[in-house]
């Protein structure tokens, strides 16, 4: 009995090894009735919080200012008051560019804004996508997307964006789109190889060629250009210039080409300049 009351007087832990971390227990088998009862089990600081918020690793980069969404049209021909001939592309707007949610440190870790654009009938959307726009007091829209922004002072949910107050003539902006999928093609149209000899006797015209040796290393290494699926990415073309704000028509145009065919769907925001509009660091 001294023996086990000696071991009962002293307090062990237990320590239940799982798949994502240990969990450490601690047991006390003292002979008391009262003690025992708040002794008995007892978890680490850690996990009596269990409402704590982890830290939240945002991999999203920061934009220079609140952008707009629009709609490609096309592209033409427009001529400065000079006579210098600029190719652009029309971009035109639909109903929307509307704030539908803002995003804070204290509420999601970051500043951002949520900007819903185009709209659609409700039974095109989803019960939570209509419940998300519905919080926020907005027209069912068919697409979300955010904007982060160092502060989010001065935006309002439901706070309609008009693009010829963000934007001016003149000004640098980003554009970016999904391109035009061409399917799978091989290395030439995909990376510009160059082709073998077309003459009587060659065996190799528009082939791969080799892709690696034998032996040493005895594999393709990873990221070979080879044939596969070309096109239908995102891609942004940068420091694009405004040259035409028509608000009768509600279109503009944008000097150079921009990613996607005719209908697709453009992010439209200022352009990065660094430490111009967004900081070194």
């Amino acid at each position: 009995m001294a023996a086990f009351s000696s071991i009962s007087s002293s307090p062990f832990s237990l320590s239940i090894p799982s798949s994502s971390r240990s969990t450490s227990l601690s047991f006390s088998l003292s002979s008391s009735s009262s003690s025992s009862s708040s002794q008995f089990l007892k978890l680490p600081q850690q996990q009596q919080h269990t409402k704590k918020r982890r830290g939240m690793v945002v991999m999203m980069s920061l934009e220079a200012g609140v952008g707009v969404m629009a709609t490609k049209l096309g592209m033409m021909s427009f001529f400065e008051p000079s006579g210098e001939v600029v190719p652009v592309t029309v971009v035109g707007f639909k109903e929307g560019n509307i704030v539908t949610q803002i995003k804070t440190d204290a509420t999601d870790g970051y500043n951002a804004v949520q900007v819903g654009y185009r709209r659609v009938r409700d039974r095109k959307l989803t019960k939570p996508e209509m419940g998300h726009l519905e919080k926020a007091g907005a027209i069912p829209m068919r697409h979300l997307q955010e904007f982060r922004l160092q502060s989010v002072q001065g935006f309002q949910v439901n706070q309609r964006l008009v693009f010829d107050e963000l934007f001016n003539e003149g000004d640098l902006v980003d554009v970016s789109g999904t391109t035009i999928g061409k399917g799978f093609q091989g290395g030439i149209k995909r990376y510009n190889f160059k082709r073998g000899p077309m003459s009587h006797g060659s065996k190799s015209h528009r082939q791969l060629g080799s892709i690696g040796a034998g032996t040493t290393p005895g594999r393709v290494y990873k990221g070979k250009k080879m044939p596969g699926r070309m096109g239908g990415t995102n891609r942004k073309t940068r420091k694009l210039k405004i040259v035409k704000i028509d608000k009768d028509l509600n279109v503009i145009m944008i000097k150079g080409a921009l990613p996607g065919k005719p209908g697709n769907l453009l992010r439209i925001a200022p352009a990065k300049i660094v430490g111009k509009n967004i900081p070194k660091n």
